[in-house]
This record gives structure tokens, C-alpha cells and sequence, in this order.
């Protein structure tokens, strides 16, 4: 996985609100229930509506002079609200994937400049950030299908492969492969690989 993969999807990715339609099947496939209780679970969701926020914004800013004069002052509101109410910091210039979900409020903070790809799970108190200095200072670069559990910490300028896992309060600053299990060891460690011609895994001494 390379920053022009992981771009080039979500550049070429459908619409914003195609993009919003993913996120809220994910939601919905990732809830229990009949029809009713999981559209009821999707409308209360706080995740779906930081993520809905995110993509009305994301398409706001790229609309002409008139548009962006009606709609900026809803957005801040709206933005304002979310990040108020919830706590969920999700800039509109970031670059995510169809697919997003965020299954638990609170401490969710997402750099503008990140690239995040499709059908990532962002959990509660997690953190994709800038740091680094001069030629080394950047953000983060995430891959497809990607799991980030509560507390974990994701900065600086290096690339997360696809199909990984990262574990609760991992703080990750170095580039990880795809197909792999990251924890806190105390910044993280790998601790088995996928076997990409099946579904077994590898455990790592």
C-alpha cells in the first residue's frame, strides 16, 4: 500500500452522498435488530451523524461562491455541534474512504490533511494527527479496512496498510504493513501477520 493507492481511492470514489449511503449501510449492518430497530439505531447514532457532517462539509467546500455562502454558516453550526456534543473532530479537508464507521463517541480527533481509505472503524479517544520535523513532518496515510480500537494514537508522516487491526492505546508512528495486528508494547508491536492465501494467521516470537 502507497500514499497514490490509498489517494487515488478516495479521489475516485462516488459522490458524497454515495459515499454517506456506505457509511450508513455499515452502520446498519453493524447493528442488531430487525429493519426497524437498526434504521431507529442509525438515526441515533452519534457516529453517523459526525460522518454526515464530515461528507456535507467535505462537499460544501467544493461547490461555487453562491452555494458556499448558503451552506458555510450550517456547516460550522453543525460542526460546532457535533465536536461540542459528541466529541468528534473531524475536519471537512480530510480524504476518507466509503465505508466510515464510528461506533462510540468522544475523543475522536482526525487530522485535515490525513488520507483514510475505505471502510475504516474509528473508535472512542482515538487520535490521526501531524508530527515530525521539516522533511519528516506529515500525517498519517490509512489503508482499506482498517480497524482502530479506543485510545489508540496514529501521527506522523508514515503509511498504515490495508486489512489491518490496531489494537486499544497502540501509539503507532512508524509505518505498518498490511495484513497485520499492531498492540501497545509500549508504542506497538506486531503480533501476527495475515496469510494472504488464507485465512490463518502467523504469530510473531
Amino acid at each position: 500500500m502507497n500514499i497514490s493507492e490509498t489517494s487515488a481511492d478516495c479521489e475516485s470514489a462516488p459522490k458524497s452522498a454515495f459515499r454517506f449511503k456506505a457509511d450508513f449501510l455499515r452502520t446498519y449492518e453493524l447493528t442488531k435488530g430487525n429493519v426497524i430497530k437498526r434504521i431507529i439505531a442509525c438515526y441515533r447514532s452519534p457516529g453517523l451523524h459526525a460522518v454526515a457532517v464530515y461528507r456535507f462539509g467535505h462537499w460544501a467546500k467544493k461547490q461555487n461562491l453562491f452555494l458556499r455562502i448558503f451552506f458555510e454558516p450550517l456547516y460550522m453550526i453543525l460542526f460546532h455541534r457535533i465536536r461540542s456534543k459528541w466529541g468528534i473532530e473531524i475536519s471537512r479537508a480530510t480524504q476518507i474512504g466509503s465505508g466510515l464507521y464510528i461506533g462510540h463517541p468522544g475523543g475522536i480527533t482526525i487530522s485535515g490533511l490525513a488520507k483514510i481509505g475505505n471502510n475504516v472503524s474509528i473508535s472512542q479517544l482515538v487520535t490521526i494527527g501531524i508530527s515530525g520535523k521539516g522533511k519528516n513532518r506529515g500525517v498519517p496515510v490509512i489503508g482499506n479496512n482498517v480497524y482502530i480500537a479506543p485510545g489508540a494514537k496514529i501521527f506522523g508522516k508514515i503509511q498504515v496498510g490495508s486489512n489491518v487491526k490496531i489494537g486499544a492505546n497502540a501509539v503507532v508512528h512508524k509505518d505498518i504493513p498490511d495484513d497485520v495486528v499492531v498492540v501497545l508494547d509500549p508504542g506497538f508491536r506486531i503480533i501476527s501477520y495475515r496469510d494472504k492465501c488464507g485465512d490463518s494467521e502467523t504469530s510473531i516470537g
